[in-house]
């Protein structure tokens, strides 16, 4: 089986293309593929597959096997993945998702595509709630961005023990089916520092949604404006909220690791 592993700002994916035949059990795949020790390595597995609604279909499973409804920082590879592989020939393509159907921009020179801008669509936020976690009260507040999020503000984030902050965040008896989660520090009105806890990944080194969310997060509450540089551990998003259209566009990189096969 042929594979290709791409990352976005470090967020990494292996890329099976799905659109003449799919392998079975894509889910426990996931898993194996995604295992840094014996398998390829990865915070998890995207499929590519044909689409009736759209130019393409992507399905996304986390390292451990769970089935997300989006990606940003995928997404914007799986666009780099069918205009280099001869798939696509267009720099504007669209693409299915379990949260709808995302329009990628490729910004593409010498045939090579280097940065990818999604439009995202409409967010969905929530009113802030208070959370108690490890007997300490947190302030969130709750986003959709086709998968759900909460943001919440601090500073020192860089010095933040995630690892054992993060799991009860996602897990915590409010949200039923688990939630991502950005830890974030206002460095000035248009930069933000975040760092993130992925359901089913743990903490990546980028999350193009959470992002998202943290720029409609960070402008509904005054601490920033609509548009601003997201600064995560793998690189910066530019992230920018359209006043006229109300949805969310992201713009980063998009970059092939390997090529390899996998038996």
């Amino acid at each position: 089986m042929r594979f290709t592993k791409m990352q976005g700002l470090g967020n990494d994916y292996v890329y099976l293309d799905c659109t003449k035949e799919t392998p079975g059990n894509l889910p426990g795949l996931a898993v194996r593929l995604s295992d840094r020790h014996f398998g390829v390595g990865s915070d998890g597995l995207i499929c590519i597959f044909p689409s009736r609604r759209a130019d393409f279909r992507m399905r996304m499973f986390n390292a451990d096997g769970s089935e997300g409804e989006m990606c940003g920082n995928g997404i914007r590879c799986v666009g780099k993945y069918v205009y280099e592989k001869g798939l696509a020939n267009r720099t504007e393509l669209t693409v299915e998702t379990l949260a709808g159907v995302k329009r990628l921009t490729l910004h593409a020179r010498d045939g090579a595509v280097e940065t990818v801008t999604v439009d995202m669509g409409e967010p969905a936020p929530a009113p802030p709630r208070t959370l108690t976690v490890r007997g300490r009260e947190w302030e969130v507040i709750p986003i959709s961005v086709g998968n759900p999020h909460i943001v919440t503000y601090l500073t020192g984030v860089d010095g933040l023990e995630l690892a054992a902050l993060g799991p009860e965040f996602e897990r915590h008896p409010a949200f039923p089916e688990r939630t991502n989660t950005e830890f974030v520090e206002v460095v000035s009105p248009d930069r933000l520092k975040m760092r993130v806890w992925e359901r089913g990944s743990g903490e990546t080194l980028a999350c193009g949604t959470g992002a998202c969310a943290v720029l409609c997060a960070s402008a509904l509450s005054g601490r920033s404006g609509r548009a601003a540089t997201v600064q995560l551990r793998g690189g910066d998003l530019d992230i920018r909220w359209d006043i006229a259209d109300n949805h969310i566009y992201m713009t980063g990189p998009a970059v092939t690791v390997f090529e390899g096969q996998f038996n």
